[in-house]
Parts: structure tokens; sequence; C-alpha cells
């Protein structure tokens, strides 16, 4: 019962993500892709953020690549002096979802001994040394090897897949040995993906195989593999001798730590009924076809959850339990809410008498490319406590909660007021499911609450991407228009936020009108700075951020290279003018204010930007005009819309440029987005040489963007191609691309 026990508080543990693992003859090495291989100084950031703990590589394939015979302690030798002496215990891990160096593999019968050996002469070399995980997740990455052929030797065959977990579980038993030999005090946390396995009324059988199955690393440390366990059998069906399951039960290692890392992918559920699914998605085990999807996505299934999954952990096991890995690979605000729910999980359990150790924050540098579980090196990342697409690692607001828990500060996110997208109903829009989605219709879909976003500039292009794009993400907020608050007057404003108590106002109106400008300065500066200003004295007087636009024309595009946020302005033209000084006002009057330079929009929804009256004028035969002299660097709206509101969240501050990377003129950005949607190609080529004999005479110029600070935004030729796909302004049949 709740309250008679004695057990230590829930402490906040950090996490890198390490894995080297293997696909054909290549490996992958998460340490080099998010640099942390090259930088000592991100311990400095492990400690900033109060952790005491932290899961850290001490990876065999990275020491000993070559041979045994010829470990390289270096790097390790470096980082966990310095973690010592920051006051930091590493559990070290020995192989994170790898086979081992080139030398072995998870289906080689020495594997066992390999890492063994290994484990032995780290603890010697270190013997201060007191926690460890041998194997990070062996029936997961036995899965993917073994099962899925996913990674190496990429197998599909159930013999092999139980035989590298039993190779697995057996390196981890040996390891063990040879650890306490050195530290007999030395702990297991073996770490497991926790999940669950539901299925439509004909594949029971089939789950109830798969729910069994999940318990196996576990089982098979603890010694509860026996003929009475519900996986002896297929065993040995598949022709396991009984020897080696013996081994488990005569030397068993049962883990001091239970580590449970659960994702909402980790819930899956199992559907006979195909026809609702593409093709693709259909397999099946030989007796019944079926598709194996996201529990969490299927309208008719009550998924269990952390808090029920990580309850089964303790009913089975009564063993200390630590939530190893607490990970979103989402938006901010997700991000934040999912780890929010994990630390209240864990302390609910833990009023409940159930004897959780940490939670951790995962991953620390963020991760690469396991949107296509590193079977593909794209490039893919997705932040974590730190966004290392920065010149050093940059905190987000994920770090930023993480030091909240551990210095016991109160927890301000107003985001956090809102559902995740789990919790809302509508994570089944665009399911196959419709049959299903048209039985849960009157099913309610949570709204976004708590204190919203002010956002100004509703019947702008900005203003409307961010109503669009704060619903999909769940963001409570309120879309005014000049008649409903005027920017440039002071009563209105503060009226408006003594009526709807915003946390942050988001100012997206202004004057657009670039050349009409220069016959209209006054309602320019008006419009751009005077508005500006009043929100940012505002916002100072009530203590909410403040998120603003500026422009590319602040500079006079005689640069030779991108403009970064370290360049001094120099307008030209009365537009330019007015960003330059609301740039100067806001920041004068609230530091704090977060001021975004960016250029030349094009989104899919909106029917006024440059490309969208280009490829019309296309379309119709008509002519249009552009300069084949002027460089700018395009901004996707989606992609803008997003990064601000992350920026936002992340509560930075300061001048930042967000523009797609990629500098080009204006008459090639729309050469190059009229033959990828589909124009005719001699057409498109006979106006761009038009356009090259008509050039201007005056010298290049470019105002074109760059970030000394982020390196966020995608590339513009990605950009370009999810315009294509997704943009319906014009009837041009697209392309594949």
């Amino acid at each position: 019962m709740a309250g008679n026990h004695n057990y230590p508080p829930v402490e906040v543990w950090a996490g890198v993500e390490c894995t080297v693992n293997r696909v054909a003859d290549h490996f992958n090495d998460q340490l080099l892709l998010n640099g942390h291989h090259h930088r000592l100084d991100d311990l400095e950031h492990i400690a900033w953020l109060g952790v005491r703990t932290i899961r850290y590589p001490v990876l065999w394939e990275r020491t000993a690549p070559k041979s045994l015979a010829k470990p390289d302690w270096h790097w390790t030798d470096q980082r966990l002096s310095n973690l010592k002496s920051l006051g930091i215990n590493p559990i070290a891990g020995l192989t994170h979802h790898g086979s081992g160096p080139s030398y072995t593999s998870l289906a080689d019968a020495s594997f066992a001994e390999g890492l063994a050996q290994y484990a032995g002469m780290v603890a010697r070399r270190y013997p201060w040394l007191t926690h460890y995980t041998p194997v990070n997740e062996p029936l997961t990455t036995a899965r993917f090897s073994g099962l899925y052929g996913h990674w190496y030797p990429h197998k599909q065959s159930p013999l092999l897949f139980v035989q590298m977990l039993l190779n697995q579980c057996k390196a981890t038993v040996l390891a063990m040995k040879q650890i306490r030999q050195v530290q007999p005090d030395a702990l297991l946390v073996q770490t497991e993906d926790l999940g669950q396995t539901h299925s439509t009324p004909e594949l029971a059988y089939q789950a109830d195989f798969e729910n069994s199955r999940r318990w196996l690393t576990y089982d098979l440390l603890c010694g509860k593999v026996n003929k009475g366990h519900p996986m002896y059998a297929y065993f040995q069906w598949l022709g396991i001798p009984d020897s080696e399951i013996i081994f488990f039960l005569e030397n068993p290692c049962p883990p001091d730590i239970l580590g449970v890392n659960h994702y909402l992918t980790s819930e899956r559920f199992l559907d006979s009924r195909t026809d609702f699914y593409p093709q693709h998605m259909r397999g099946g085990n030989g007796r019944h076809a079926y598709v194996d999807t996201e529990a969490i996505r299927i309208p008719e299934v009550e998924v269990a959850g952390p808090y029920k999954l990580i309850r089964q952990v303790w009913e089975r096991y009564k063993r200390p339990i630590a939530i190893t890995e607490a990970h979103l690979g989402c938006t901010r605000e997700e991000q934040l809410r999912w780890l929010h729910q994990i630390w209240q999980t864990a302390g609910k359990l833990r009023e409940e008498g159930v004897d959780i150790r940490a939670v951790t924050g995962w991953s620390m540098l963020g991760s690469y490319d396991w949107d296509s579980l590193l079977t593909n090196i794209r490039g893919h990342y997705e932040p974590g406590l730190f966004d290392v697409r920065a010149p050093q690692p940059r905190p987000t607001a994920l770090a930023k909660y993480i030091k909240s828990l551990t210095s016991g500060q109160p927890i301000e996110y107003p985001v956090l007021d809102s559902p995740g997208w789990w919790q809302r109903n509508d994570r089944w829009i665009g399911h196959c499911l419709q049959p299903i989605l048209d039985n849960a219709a009157d099913e309610v879909v949570l709204p976004a609450r708590g204190r919203p976003i002010l956002i100004t500039g509703a019947t702008g292009t900005l203003g409307n991407a961010f109503e669009r794009i704060c619903s999909q993400r769940g963001l409570s907020f309120i879309l005014l228009n000049r008649q409903e608050m005027d920017i440039s007057s002071a009563e209105q404003v503060e009226a408006a936020v003594t009526k709807y108590h915003p946390w942050a106002i988001i100012n997206t109106a202004g004057y657009v009108r670039v050349e009409q400008a220069e016959s209209e300065p006054e309602k320019c500066f008006r419009e751009n700075v005077t508005g500006a200003a009043v929100l940012a004295e505002v916002c100072r007087k009530k203590g909410i951020r403040l998120l603003t636009y500026s422009s590319d024309l602040v500079f006079d595009g005689q640069a030779t290279k991108p403009y970064t946020e370290k360049d001094t302005v120099h307008p030209q033209g009365v537009y330019g003018e007015s960003k330059a000084e609301a740039e100067k006002q806001v920041m004068g009057i609230l530091p704090s204010a977060l001021v975004i330079r960016t250029s030349a929009f094009f989104g899919p929804w909106d029917e006024h930007n440059f490309l969208t009256l280009f490829l019309r004028s296309l379309q119709n035969g008509e002519p249009f005009d552009v300069k084949t002299n002027e460089y700018i660097s395009p901004t996707y709206v989606p992609d803008l819309v997003h990064t601000s509101l992350d920026l936002l969240i992340d509560g930075e501050e300061g001048i930042w440029h967000l523009a797609n990377q990629g500098s080009i003129s204006w008459a090639d950005f729309g050469r190059t987005v009229a033959l990828q949607a589909g124009f005719d190609a001699d057409m498109v080529e006979t106006w761009y040489q038009k356009q090259l004999k008509q050039a201007d005479t005056d010298a290049k110029k470019s105002t074109a963007l760059s970030s000394y600070k982020l390196h966020s935004m995608p590339l513009l030729a990605n950009a370009i191609s999810r315009y294509v796909h997704e943009c319906t302004l014009w009837k041009v049949p697209v392309i594949a691309l």
C-alpha cells in the first residue's frame, strides 16, 4: 500500500542516444552524427542539467573495432574521467543496438564470450564504475536483426531471432560475472522496450504469443524460462537445445534495476481486416493475413499506456524500475507533454508503492534517422534535450524542464495544459480505417486548452498558416484581425490581453507592400514600427512572450555571401527601413523578444505568393516578368511556422534568421518549381531564355539569409519538393518526383 515503503525519491537521469548498428557492411554511429564524438564540453551541458546519473556509451564497437587485443581507450578515458570529476555517475552501455564489431555478430556463437571479455577489460580499467548495461534492449535488437531483417545480419528467421536473443542474454550474464569479479557491488540496469499487442478476435492467439514473447529478456535473466513457461515449447519447436535454456536457470542474473523504454508506437494492433489498409501494410504469419499497426491510431483499442505497462512490470518482477528512455519524435510541445506525462506517471506509481527509481530524459542530444529505423542515413534529426544543429548544443524546452525537476523549481509551460496528440481523437484522421472512424464519429475530440497564444494578422499569409498549424499541434490560440485589435493602439492591445490572458503574442500583422511603401511611408511605419513597439511595451508590462517578424530587406543586397544575424543592417527603401526600425525599438523595449528575419514566403495554402501567381501565369500563357539578378532565400511557410513555434516554446530571444537553406534568383526559383510541377519543359525553357535575354543590366543583388545560431530549416530543394507535392492551388498534373 502507498506509504508503507522506504524507497528513495524518483531521480532524473539523462541519456545519450549512442547506437552503433550495422546495415550490410556499414556501421551507423550516432555519436558521429550528433557530434558528441568530437565535443568534450557536452559533458558540461550534462552537469548544467543537474542530473547525477547518465546512460553513457562505453561501446565495444567503438573501443575495439578491429580486435580485443588492440583497444583504443583514449576517447572513453577522457569522457569518463570528466564525468567522474563532475560528480556524474555513468551507467556504462557496452553495446547499444549493436551486433558487435566486424569480427563478430549476434548470430556468432562467440558473441557472448567476446562481450564478456570486453566487459572485464572495462571493469579493470574503470573499477569505480558501479552501473552497467552490457546489452541494450536484447529482444528489440534480436527482432530487428533476426526476425525483420532491418539490421545486420539481416535475417528473417524465428530460429535465428531466438538464437540472437539467447546470445545477447548470455552475454549479459557472462559480462556481469566478469564485472563483479572486479566490482562486486556492480548493478545491472537492464533495458528493454515495453509494449503490448492488441488484436481483432481472430488474431488473439498471435497477440497472446507476442505478449508472452515481450517478457523474454527479463524472464531469461531472472531464470524464469522453464518447462512451465509459455515460450519454452516454442523454443523446443524451433530446435533450441535444452542446455541453452538450462544455462539461464543455473546462472540467473536478475537485473538490479529494470530499465523500461516505452514509446507510443510500442503498443501494436494486429488487424485481420486487411481490406482497410493499403497493400504495402499487409502481412501475416502463414496462418492468417493481417496488418501490424500502431494501437494508438485505432479508435476501438483501449491502449494500456505507460501507467498500466509499468505496473505490469512491477507486479511480475517486484524489482526496482527506472524509465530509461522517455522520448517522442514530434513537435516541441508534444515532446514536453510526453515527458511530463511520464514524470507524472512515475510519481503516481511511486506514491502507490512501486519502486520507481528514475525517469530518463532521452535523448540528450537528439537522434538521427530513427524514422527509418536507422536503415537509411538521410540526416533526419529529432531534437532532444539539446538541439545539435547549432554551433554548440542549444538547450530546448526539454532541457529546461529537466533542469526545473532537478532544481525543484516550479514547472511553468502553458503548452502542458492541452492534451498530447495521442490523447486527442483527431489522431485517427487520415487513417485507413474509415468504417471504424464512421462508428467513432460521436467521440469527443479534446480541444487545446489553457492560456492561449494571441496571434495578430488574421487576414495574412502567415497568420492563416499559424492558425492551421497551431490547430494541428494542439496549441491553444486566438487569432485576431485589425478590427478586433489594432496593434498600433495600446488601449486595444491591453484590452485584448486582459480578455484572453495569453502567455505569448505572435505578431504576423504589418505593412507588406514593398514597392507601394515608397509612396506611403507614414502608413508603412505606423503598421510596421508603431504596432510592433506597442506590442513590445504591453508584453513587457504583462510579462508575456513576444514573437515578431522582420525581413531580409533590412540588408542592402551588396554582400557576396548570405547575411547572418551578426551582419549590420543597411536597408534600401522605406519598407526595409521600417523593419530595421521595428527591430531596434522592439529589442530596446523588450530584450527578451524573439525577432525572426525571413524572406520570400511560399506555401501550399496561399493564393497570392510569388509561386502561385507565377505558375498560374504559365498555365494561362500570360507574361510574368521576374528578376534574374536578384537572389533570395525562399522560405517555405510551414517550415517557418513550425520552427518559429519551437523557438518560442524553447524561450529563445533576440534576432534569428529563418529561411530554407539555399540561395536562388527569382527567375531560377520559378523555373525550378514549374519543371517539378509538371509544366511543359519546352514552354518553361522558352520562358526562361526570354528572361535571360531581358535580364537587367544592374549588378547582382542578394539578400539571401543564413544563420550562425541554428541550421534547423530544411534545404530549399527539399522544401520545393514538398510544396509541389502538397500544393493544390493550380490544376497542372504533378509529376512523380
